[in-house]
């Protein structure tokens, strides 16, 4: 068995790499994902190690110490952090020569040739999902005999191996709750939204919704929701009860937890006798009943994807979504007492002054508990970054998707609406959402309500004001 790390290295100062189908890049508020999909290989691999190097504050020095004893490194990257890693694996191979160095995520999935071609340092990279496909590596399996790999062989050239299949048994993965104890410090995952501390895991992967910008179903996951079982999924939640009292939320990070709603529901029983609270992402077309049963099982908050106010959108995006389906289902959350933190997109294509306007205003009408803005990101691999090339929409430098800061910039432009135009709008809609007095009466009565919601809203207001300073001085 190979010596691996699992290595989730340094980039830009908070930069959440490990933020799966959600933009990698630093937000408003400072927030980390756990690095599930590096901690589910590392789960297979006995004696080895998982540093997730941003949310630990971690830099290179301890890093290179651990790679002298080190034969594997697995690192995650993506599209915004891709030229840093290649620098961090420089200097894991010259600590370390004889250091085979792998790299995993959706930029190498999509773009594996071109990832070697970049990153000499690189020995390998693993393209969709790599699970089985790093531990049998770490195992000693020679590279050409490795399916769902490109390869540097001894002369240079890049080989690309066949396919791997994927993971139907999804009951057949160990527990990432192991390796969050053996390797992470849960308190240092916060995600503003949640309650704190929390954990995320996964309880299948894949989303059945073809939505245009989403990065990993269509580079990873697929579009198949593969599960775990019920009875699988609550034992996991019962260990991590076990190894983690402190923990006061669970979420689950499925791309949308509710695409197979018999499922949820008996998730939630399951997790109703342990009397855990717990969140996850949902589509908003769940059924008022379904929520019902959620609800009265713990769930705390959907996580929901809206995007936009305008139907037309909705459409060029395939989000297969209705706005008055979206406006029932939000309705029913509030009825049910269900908060909502809900995303939004500026700079879809079809965007123009007046359906910002027109979304802004929906997001006021349907006011969810809270809520996030991001630009629209064509990241490698998705629909949406054929679609901007192809039509012209996006700066002469594709991979630009950040500024030197890991701050996300508007690499979308239309004949009509320009990047200056999109990257604006951001923080209009934040103003505006957030500096109503009906929202501003419900954040104060929150606070005062609760002490640790005080300490918290007053921390994210500081930082929320220097993020904005931030992009005034981009």
């Amino acid at each position: 068995m190979l010596r691996t790390l699992f290595l989730q290295p340094p980039s830009f100062d908070g930069f959440d790499g490990g933020a799966g189908s959600r933009y990698q890049a630093k937000r408003e508020i400072r927030s980390f994902w756990y690095p599930t999909w590096l901690a589910q290989p590392a789960a297979m691999v006995p004696g080895s190690r998982l540093i997730d190097a941003p949310p630990a504050k971690m830099g290179m020095g301890p890093i290179l110490e651990d790679v002298k004893n080190r034969d594997l490194v697995i690192m995650h990257t993506s599209t915004p952090s891709f030229p840093s890693d290649v620098r961090v694996a420089k200097m894991l191979k010259e600590t370390n020569p004889k250091l085979k160095i792998g790299m995993v995520g959706a930029k190498v999935a999509v773009q594996p040739d071109e990832s070697l071609a970049q990153g000499s340092p690189i020995d390998f990279v693993a393209r969709n999902e790599f699970d089985f496909t790093i531990k049998e590596i770490a195992e000693g399996k020679p590279l050409a005999e490795v399916d769902g790999i490109t390869w540097r062989n001894e002369n240079g050239e890049i080989i690309t191996n066949k396919d791997r299949a994927m993971i139907e048994d999804m009951d057949s993965l160990p527990f990432v709750t192991e390796v969050y104890k053996r390797d992470l410090r849960i308190e240092d995952y916060f995600i503003g939204y949640l309650k704190h501390p929390y954990i995320s895991i996964y309880t299948g992967r894949g989303c059945k919704s073809r939505c245009t910008f989403c990065l990993w179903p269509q580079t990873v996951g697929g579009h198949r929701y593969r599960t775990r079982s019920p009875e699988h999924v609550a034992a996991e939640i019962r260990l991590a009860m076990k190894y983690f009292p402190q923990v006061k939320e669970f979420f689950f990070d499925d791309d949308t937890f509710t695409d197979d709603l018999p499922r949820a529901e008996a998730i939630a029983r399951e997790l109703g006798k342990l009397g855990v609270t717990w969140s996850c992402n949902a589509k908003a077309n769940v059924p008022y009943d379904t929520l019902k049963v959620l609800r009265d099982n713990g769930l705390r908050l959907l996580l929901v994807g809206y995007e936009s106010g305008n139907q037309q959108i909705l459409h060029n995006i395939k989000k297969g979504m209705r706005i008055e389906t979206a406006r029932e289902f939000t309705k029913n959350c509030h009825k049910l007492g269900i908060k909502i933190h809900g995303t939004f997109i500026v700079g879809l294509p079809g965007e123009t002054k007046e359906t910002i306007r027109e979304t802004i205003e929906y997001a006021k009408e349907i006011d969810p508990h809270t809520m996030q803005v991001s630009l629209a990101a064509p990241y490698p691999g998705t629909f949406l970054h054929k679609q901007a090339s192809e039509n012209g929409w996006l700066n002469e430098d594709e991979a630009e998707l950040i500024d030197e800061n890991g701050v996300q910039i508007a690499p979308l432009h239309y004949p009509h609406l320009s990047h200056t135009e999109i990257f604006k709008s951001v923080e209009t809609f934040y103003k505006e959402f957030y500096f109503r007095p009906s929202k501003i009466f419900a954040i104060v009565k929150e606070m005062i309500t609760d002490p640790q919601m005080l300490k918290r809203r007053l921390r994210e207001g500081v930082e929320f004001f220097q993020f904005l300073r931030q992009r005034h001085s981009s």
